[in-house]
């Protein structure tokens, strides 16, 4: 199959693009490098896909509408999975304006491009983000638009211009809302890749909201769920990829001392725009695709960590 992956320089998109060429695919990465965190970070990320087999990259920024839509019509793919986001919560907050150009704008343009260059199934990146602040367990039917961030309005936007785009050009559109990924590679901005860094080099880590609770969802179970998503769904769907786990913040934190005993702890007020926890009801993932988180927190913290102290500089 021949499959765009906007985004393919990212924590997400690059390991998808490994299980891709894994599986014989035909891969095409389009990225912009976006600055919200270190390009040389992209770019070592791309050069790990490579070890992997050979796939096809062009540096294009999505809001180049005409471009993208050159672009796609040279490439004729068969699938899209789109990724490309410029994230995080906090950052949303100072910059609403970025989230209305880089995750719905950009968005609209890559569901045109797709409507126009024929491909039969677009698959959208969504968020926990976009249940806003209710009580878990998270059903698909539970979000209802009442976000409490630019990032997360952003992402509950973009899923209605999908829902359009689907009835305008007939294509499959699926919807995945990830939760709380994290993992080797993972991005440095999000709460376990900033603690990691920091307890390596002995410094205190704060905390925001010391009863709060995430989802956390690791980074192959998370490819697991879009590549079935991939592969096994005929029809549109929104699905929920999470673990179906959420993890106190204390309970984080008691992992982490036990590989970081001496680690200091500065505790804040939770953020603006911070929900309280993010927790998904995987029952929909597990009928129709037999989605099947496998990695605990433990495990995976500890390989997210043994990564981390061998690839310090990249962090």
């Amino acid at each position: 199959m021949k499959i765009i992956v906007t985004g393919g320089a990212g924590f997400i998109g690059s390991h998808l693009a490994k299980r891709l060429i894994e599986e014989n695919h035909d891969v095409y990465i389009i990225d912009c490098l976006h600055t919200y965190y270190s390009t040389d970070r992209k770019q070592q990320q791309l050069d790990c896909i490579n070890q992997y087999g050979s796939f096809h990259f062009f540096q294009k920024n999505l809001l180049d509408e005409k471009e993208i839509m050159n672009l796609f019509k040279e490439i004729s793919p068969d699938a899209v999975i789109h990724l490309a986001v410029l994230p995080g919560v906090s950052y949303s907050i100072e910059k609403p304006l970025l989230y209305v150009d880089y995750d719905i704008k950009a968005t609209i343009n890559v569901l045109e491009a797709s409507g126009k260059a024929g491909v039969s199934k677009v698959i959208f990146a969504s968020s926990s983000s976009v249940y806003g602040n209710q009580e878990g367990p998270f059903k698909e039917e539970m979000a209802n638009g009442n976000v409490i961030s630019p990032y997360a309005a952003s992402k509950f936007s973009a899923e209605s211009f999908c829902k359009v785009y689907e009835y305008l050009y007939g294509y499959q559109i699926n919807i995945l809302r990830f939760f709380t990924v994290y993992g080797p590679w993972g991005r440095p901005d999000m709460a376990i890749g900033s603690f990691i860094k920091k307890l390596i080099r002995n410094e205190e880590i704060t905390i925001f909201g010391e009863n709060s609770a995430r989802d956390y969802t690791y980074i192959d179970d998370i490819i697991n769920g879009i590549y079935l998503s991939l592969v096994k769904l005929e029809k549109s769907e929104i699905i929920n990829i999470g673990n179906g786990n959420p993890v106190s913040m204390s309970e984080l934190l008691n992992e982490f001392k036990n590989y970081f005993p001496t680690m200091r702890i500065k505790k804040e007020d939770s953020r603006v725009g911070d929900v309280g926890e993010t927790w998904a009801n995987i029952e929909k993932a597990k009928t129709l695709l037999g989605y099947e988180p496998k990695i605990h927190i433990k495990q995976g913290l500890s390989e997210t960590i043994k990564w981390a102290i061998a690839n310090e500089k990249l962090l």
